[in-house]
């Protein structure tokens, strides 16, 4: 690889940017890719054979000239990168389930652990995120939601997402469960108003009494409800799902926008038996409909590799949600953590309540996770579909990012042919020295 410019350090003041290496976006993959950026959006993105150098006021990219046309500093200044053989160029990656991470916790609803935790997660390559909360008391909730939604108009996070209150005590995990209740129409009212309408999402057990009162409030608000944490069964799971979707395309959302969502599918519920499917099954015909897209932590800790691959057969690619559901741990060694107020022990990098040996969310990052999906036996591009251009169309967000396009949100991920990590660019700047 050549560059005019040293990525980490000063080409984040370089305005435009140029690579040619493997594209990997929307399902496909283009062996002999170009990428070319202007500020903090895509201008090309395609094949090499396709590109017009037009883009870039005349300048080119043929193969030879891989320095940049002038100083590096100056206004038509070019950062040309051709990236070593074997290296792909990803989509930012986007994570719509995730407590934390490098000591940051979202739970917690501290500023400064949770910018801590957001600075970590883009620069691994996870340029999209919700921030998740977890069961806890009103004041908590409201306290925590008015930290995201300040993050969220700074344009740090992209929403926030509401694991509880309403929840299961049977299916609690990792929650606490002096604070699961059923669903309380006025407190969530005032969740929502605090929101300002950037509560994106909301796990919930559909077997509670108030459930649908619930589902039509928050898809009234534009609330993606994502049914988990349950110990329903399958008629009232599937009625769920309908209602929820029924909502959201009564609210003006459509397409992968306008369906619900299932919370760690498999984690959180009880396990699928012949004489009595539960919520999986019904889980499992929604997705496989395009309903509802379902959420898998393809970490290793929370799911075989032989489940995950099983259900990316069953309902394919474009309706699962990769998720890591990490905590404060990811990025960091065993060890003794906090999950909100929850002592957590992390060993062999998996986190357990210490009250209740329950695991206690994930500590693998996305590209990690995506890295192990893979290794599961799906296919490259199938894999970076589910954790790129699927949970940006579960947010709404397609237009923006999810997928190497042009106009879109200059977010990209450099790996290498062993999906390690390389270097990170969200908003056109880079994130992420090169490793």
């Amino acid at each position: 690889m050549t560059s005019n410019a040293s990525p980490g350090q000063d080409s984040g003041s370089l305005d435009r940017k140029l690579l040619a290496g493997t594209l990997v976006t929307d399902g496909t993959i283009t062996d002999d890719g170009v990428l070319a950026i202007e500020g903090d959006r895509i201008i090309y993105a395609g094949p090499a054979s396709g590109y017009d150098s037009s883009v870039f006021d005349g300048a080119g990219f043929d193969g030879a000239d891989k320095t940049a046309a002038g100083s590096p500093e100056g206004s038509g200044g070019i950062e040309r990168l051709e990236l070593a053989a074997g290296s792909l160029i990803l989509p930012g990656l986007i994570d719509v389930h995730n407590h934390g991470g490098n000591g940051g916790d979202f739970p917690g609803a501290e500023e400064a652990s949770a910018r801590k935790a957001v600075d970590f997660l883009h620069r691994s390559g996870t340029t999209t995120l919700l921030a998740s909360m977890v069961t806890a008391s009103r004041e908590d909730l409201l306290r925590g939601i008015g930290v995201y939604l300040d993050m969220t108009l700074e344009g740090l996070l992209a929403g926030i997402h509401l694991e509880g209150p309403f929840l299961s005590h049977a299916r609690c995990g990792a929650q606490d469960p002096q604070w699961l209740r059923e669903p309380d129409l006025e407190l969530m009212a005032e969740l929502i108003d605090a929101g300002q309408g950037e509560i994106v999402t909301m796990t919930y057990a559909p077997e509670l009494p108030g459930a649908a009162a619930l589902v039509d409030l928050l898809t009234v608000h534009g609330i993606t409800p994502s049914l988990g944490h349950t110990d329903c069964d399958t008629a009232t799971a599937a009625a769920s799902l309908t209602q929820a979707r029924d909502g959201l395309s009564s609210t003006g959302f459509d397409g992968t926008s306008g369906r619900p969502t299932v919370t760690h599918l498999f984690n959180g519920m009880p396990p699928m038996h012949h004489r009595s499917p539960g919520p999986v099954a019904a889980c499992l015909t929604a997705a496989k409909s395009g309903y509802a897209a379902v959420e898998l932590v393809a970490d290793g800790t929370h799911l075989d590799p032989q489940t995950v691959r099983m259900v990316f057969e069953l309902v394919g690619a474009a309706n699962v949600l990769l998720v890591t559901d990490s905590m404060a741990a990811a990025g960091l060694s065993d060890g003794r953590y906090m999950l909100g107020p929850s002592p957590v022990t992390v060993t062999g990098g998996v986190a357990t309540l210490d009250a209740t040996g329950s695991i206690a969310g994930g500590t693998a990052t996305l590209l990690d996770v995506l890295r192990r999906t893979i290794a599961a036996g799906i296919p490259l591009q199938d894999a970076v579909l589910s954790a790129t251009a699927v949970p940006a169309g579960v947010l709404g967000l397609s237009d923006e990012v999810g997928g190497l396009r042009r106009g879109l949100r200059a977010d990209a991920v450099v790996v290498d042919a062993d999906l390690k990590l390389s270097a990170v660019l969200r908003q056109g700047a880079w994130l992420q020295a090169w490793s």
